[in-house]
């Protein structure tokens, strides 16, 4: 079916080379400072400001929604902007290229324009008048007339289809659309110039402040407290809230403004619900304290099956978890987001990343121990870890290396294998570790488990299984063809190009899953960590018992089949 007449941008076609078009004004500006031309050409070096300043507007404004150790209290819609609405709204920013076009036009057909004061007195006034004598009326018999039946289903049904608002969903819509709101926007800077009264400081404070109240409409994060309409009741006609806005995405025949409710009270368009939903969102809020006390905070969230999964995150760098004398506090934190999770009725809480360390907390045994009465189940996920690590080898092996032999993924990989009668060449300085280890498989296989010192023990073995970093030079003692396995972070080097690498274990999350926006580290979309998969299996499958400590082989086949169940995929990735 043919899409309605200016719905589509004449410079779809470029994708994202449509970013030349800002370079252009660039271009034009220092070609003109270059040529000595007249002040007129310095207009493209200001269209070219106040474009990247609009840019900026709009993704610090994006960033702060997202921010959800600030903002979890305070969102409207209680729903993560996933991976299909990111790609709907990629082009937002195709109005801000319009209106730079537009602007270019009018000084390349007035150039009078071009020489401005830099400040003029009278021009806020004049400006503020235009835009509550037309602008404010004028977009809102325009918003209201797009939700007539045919306008809305042929155009503003695209800016409604974004099922969570955020800065960017304010400029999702159609060509049509922005060019009429390019005319609302252009009413007062070019109406002040008319009357004598334009300046510099007019049209970038004007077209900023325009861009922070549609950021603050659609930013989904209530900010505006109550008290400030309790005190001066007036002022709600005034200046719109994000609450207001949002009821509009909700409710689509109420709530039409711009920015000034004033016009839907006359208009009898006013819904309202808007001041006692927007005094609720306000004194759910919560003030960064969590963040003031550097407490682990919420980055992120998203549903499984009626289930609400969130990422939190410990206060800490990386290599803070190497320092012995900072243990105690990671810890601690630890511990009261357990604690905290306890008391929040959480029923699992995994430990994903360093968090599960065993020299740091014996993979989570330390909290269990020291409470044992936590409903809240702790799990370290690497049952699911070992499992994915396990699946990955072929059938058909029959000798594999294991470096970080004796570490707890070490230790059931080896297990695992040698009761499969797959011999298991570890690594290890230590009699002492692996004999412990050894011990512990059937006595029927412990003769598959074969412990060694050199890497040059491994010069035939084409499989190896990387638990503990090793350097190119070490690489060097693997046949040509090897592929090496890895549960290492960092991943190590891909050095050898006569071998294939494997990505660190992961899995990608149910087709299903709501709200997941963001990407774990250098996962693709909707990948995570297996050990991250294996707490949301704990959570699907309703498991009652803690996964801490040392891995359960027994239980390994068990978690593997379960993360099938639920729609779970295994991501391998052989890079050559």
């Amino acid at each position: 079916m043919a899409a309605a007449p200016l719905f589509s941008w004449p410079w779809e076609f470029l994708g994202s080379k449509k970013f030349v078009m800002y370079g252009l004004f660039l271009a034009k500006a220092i070609y003109s400072r270059y040529q000595e031309e007249s002040m007129t050409d310095s207009w493209s070096l200001h269209i070219f400001i106040i474009c990247m300043l609009r840019l900026l507007m709009y993704q610090l404004w994006t960033s702060y929604s997202n921010m959800l150790f600030f903002t979890r209290n305070r969102l409207i819609v209680k729903k993560g902007v996933d991976f299909k609405q990111i790609d709907e709204e990629w082009h937002w920013d195709n109005f801000i290229i319009l209106q730079a076009i537009v602007a270019a036009m009018v000084l390349y057909i007035s150039p009078t324009f071009a020489t401005l004061p830099l400040w003029n007195k009278n021009g806020i006034t004049a400006a503020l008048a235009l835009h509550l004598a037309i602008s404010e009326p004028l977009f809102y018999s325009i918003h209201k007339c797009f939700h007539g039946n045919y306008l809305f289903n042929n155009y503003h049904s695209l800016h409604h289809s974004s099922p969570v608002p955020q800065a960017y969903t304010a400029g999702h819509g159609t060509f049509l659309e922005h060019l009429l709101l390019t005319v609302v926007v252009g009413v007062p800077i070019l109406g002040s110039f008319l009357i004598g009264h334009g300046s510099l400081s007019l049209i970038y404070g004007y077209v900023l402040v325009f861009d922070l109240l549609r950021c603050l409409g659609h930013s989904n994060v209530e900010i505006i407290p109550h008290q400030i309409f309790d005190a001066i009741p007036f002022l709600r006609y005034i200046i719109y809230t994000p609450t207001y806005h949002s009821l509009h995405h909700v409710e689509m025949d109420t709530n039409y403004c711009l920015f000034m409710p004033l016009f839907d009270a006359l208009g009898n368009t006013l819904n309202t619900k808007s001041w006692d939903m927007h005094k609720k969102n306000s004194l759910d809020s919560t003030m960064l304290v969590m963040w003031a006390k550097s407490k682990p905070f919420l980055i992120s969230f998203y549903n499984i099956k009626d289930r609400l999964h969130q990422t939190w995150a410990v206060p800490r760098f990386g290599f803070q978890y190497f320092l012995p004398f900072a243990a105690e506090g990671i810890n601690k934190h630890i511990e009261e987001a357990i604690l905290r999770a306890n008391k929040l009725g959480v029923k699992v809480i995994s430990l994903a990343a360093l968090n599960k360390n065993e020299a740091l907390n014996g993979g989570g045994t330390l909290f269990v121990d020291k409470h044992p009465n936590l409903k809240v189940r702790v799990v370290h996920g690497n049952t699911l870890t070992a499992a994915v690590i396990l699946n990955e080898i072929p059938k058909d092996v029959t000798e594999v290396f294991l470096t970080g032999a004796t570490s707890k993924l070490g230790r059931a990989i080896a297990l695992y294998l040698c009761r499969k009668g797959v011999r298991v060449l570890m690594l290890t300085l230590s009699i002492e570790r692996f004999r412990n280890i050894q011990k512990e498989a059937p006595a029927d296989c412990q003769k598959y488990l074969v412990q060694v010192t050199k890497y040059q023990a491994a010069r035939n073995c084409k499989a190896w299984i990387v638990g503990k970093w090793i350097t190119p030079r070490e690489q060097n003692f693997a046949p040509s063809g090897a592929h090496f396995h890895q549960f290492v972070v960092p991943p190590i080097l891909q050095f050898r190009r006569d071998c294939t690498y494997g990505d660190l274990a992961a899995m990608k999350l149910p087709a299903d899953v709501q709200g997941i926006g963001s990407c774990e580290y250098t996962m693709d979309r909707g990948v995570v960590h297996a050990c991250h998969a294996g707490g949301v299996v704990h959570s699907l499958e309703g498991w009652t018992h803690h996964e801490v400590g040392a891995i359960d082989v027994d239980r390994i086949d068990l978690v593997w089949e379960a993360a099938m169940k639920h729609g779970l995929k295994p991501v391998s990735s052989t890079i050559r």
